[in-house]
């Protein structure tokens, strides 16, 4: 991997702990794509990286510092805990922390952040509009922090994958609704499993 490139993620097993984004040289553009998947979080300096994702109910923040030239993604499945369960690497608080911090341990100032949301589509009937949430934490997230947000796509309904130039600050974003039920089962077991986690940890904990 390009040495101007760290990677920060919580993970739950060693196993976990020891791997890294997917990273690959791309035919079409020739930049190298890192994929992102739920719980992770990556930051690059290298002007040739294009990180990707694709989202469903899930949010990703893109932030960047263009003086640092420093810029990175995260992807989280759920909104907010106080993170000390075993699931944390799915939830906001813990995703945005390790980007903010990620990104400042390269140079990057709060003043001067920029960001993109895209994400937190209503894909899961039943569960409480995780998709909105998502997207009024990662909102109110940035506010609190004083992290402008320029810009990004959230709510709807359909899935979509998202490309992000992360020195530069350019997204794309493509419709992914031909998966949408391989997507949608992901993001449900995942869900499941975090919110179980939580119940039992205490009874009257409720996510939304």
């Amino acid at each position: 991997m390009n040495s101007n490139t760290s990677s920060v993620r919580l993970a739950k097993t060693d196993d976990e702990a020891s791997s890294s984004p997917r990273r690959f040289l791309h035919p079409g553009d020739g930049a190298w794509h890192v994929q992102i998947i739920q719980g992770e979080t990556f930051v690059t300096t290298a002007p040739d990286e294009v990180l990707t994702t694709v989202l469903g109910s899930c949010v990703a923040a893109c932030i960047r510092d263009a003086v640092a030239g420093v810029g990175g993604m995260n992807h989280f499945l759920l909104p907010g805990t106080d993170g000390g369960d075993r699931n944390a690497r799915c939830y906001g608080v813990n995703a945005m922390e390790l980007l903010i911090n990620g990104l400042m341990k390269h140079g990057a100032l709060r003043n001067r952040m920029e960001a993109k949301l895209f994400g937190g589509a209503n894909v899961m009937a039943g569960f409480s509009d995780i998709g909105f949430h998502n997207s009024e934490f990662a909102t109110r997230f940035l506010q609190d922090e004083g992290i402008r947000l320029v810009g990004g796509d959230i709510g709807g309904n359909n899935p979509r994958r998202i490309e992000y130039w992360p020195l530069s600050g350019r997204a794309r974003q493509m419709s992914v609704g031909d998966n949408r039920e391989g997507i949608v089962r992901q993001e449900l077991a995942l869900t499941r499993r975090a919110k179980s986690a939580v119940a039992n940890e205490s009874n009257d904990v409720e996510l939304f």
